[in-house]
């Protein structure tokens, strides 16, 4: 009576055998249809043509990209370096993609191409046309882009100095202050850069936010935060100061993708 039982279980084996089998071959990811947005195409740096740089002692990648104006993540790119974008000093980068040595051209010229008559003889071909390019809408026309987050204000204090579109000595806005004075974080992230390699900024920490989103403060007395430190929004980073300027106040920066935008448009308004 045993022996119909005993015959299952070579089956019943098998059949498990077969069920792990295929769970195995199955674990190949597929995209879902929720995984098919693509977020916004961002815009790319303005690259400089021809210019290189310089790796100094102290200099991070994020240091040099905020120095010239362009996304930390498009000079990574140019000079074929990934994450955590480590460089070294000596080192040369580039500020242009290595595709590009010159600038492309602003216009295009055509020529029609050369007829003949019935008679045999050419038809005058006429002049060359010259086709302007197309304008290029420039960001101050354009409505502030959203971070996401909320901003809050990274020192006490009157402002002293106002962001000025175009003019690289009002990239942000100075708020004044006494020495020793806390400055904070305005909004959470991870500290990229804490030093003071960067000409005219003295003592200076510059925060990630997001992949396209840094803060920046300088002219501290003290920095209390090193690299790679996460920080919470509000909390001190350091300790306001005159460095690289001649008096005591906090130069703050907001950037987005590389370019410096008006902070007053972000911070709470008081």
């Amino acid at each position: 009576m045993n022996k119909p039982a005993t015959r299952t279980l070579p089956l019943f084996a098998a059949v498990i055998a077969s069920l792990v089998l295929a769970s195995c071959s199955s674990s190949v990811v597929r995209e879902t249809s929720s995984s098919s947005s693509r977020t916004p195409q961002r815009i790319v740096s303005q690259p400089k043509y021809g210019a290189t740089v310089k790796v100094q002692r102290g200099d991070t990648m994020y240091g040099v990209a905020f120095r010239n104006g362009i996304d930390f993540r498009d000079l990574a790119a140019w000079n074929g370096i990934g994450s955590p974008y480590t460089i070294y000093p000596g080192q040369s980068l580039r500020l242009y993609p290595s595709t590009g040595g010159s600038r492309p051209a602003s216009a295009s010229t055509t020529r029609p191409p050369a007829t003949t008559t019935a008679t045999g003889r050419p038809r005058p071909v006429s002049p060359a046309t010259s086709v302007p390019a197309r304008p290029v809408a420039t960001s101050s026309a354009a409505s502030p882009a959203s971070s996401g987050f909320s901003w809050r204000w990274p020192a006490d204090g009157a402002v002293i100095g106002r962001f000025a579109s175009g003019d690289a000595t009002k990239q942000g806005v100075d708020i004044a202050g006494s020495s020793g004075q806390a400055v904070r974080a305005a909004s959470d992230g991870v500290v990229v850069y804490s030093g003071g390699g960067l000409v005219g900024y003295g003592e200076l920490i510059i925060i990630k936010h997001s992949e396209a989103w840094l803060s920046a403060y300088g002219h501290n007395r003290k920095r209390l935060v090193n690299e790679g430190q996460n920080v919470k929004a509000g909390q001190q980073i350091a300790e306001m100061g005159r460095s690289g300027a001649s008096r005591d106040m906090l130069h703050f920066e907001i950037r987005y993708n590389g370019k410096p935008v008006d902070p007053l448009l972000y911070l709470p308004k008081r």
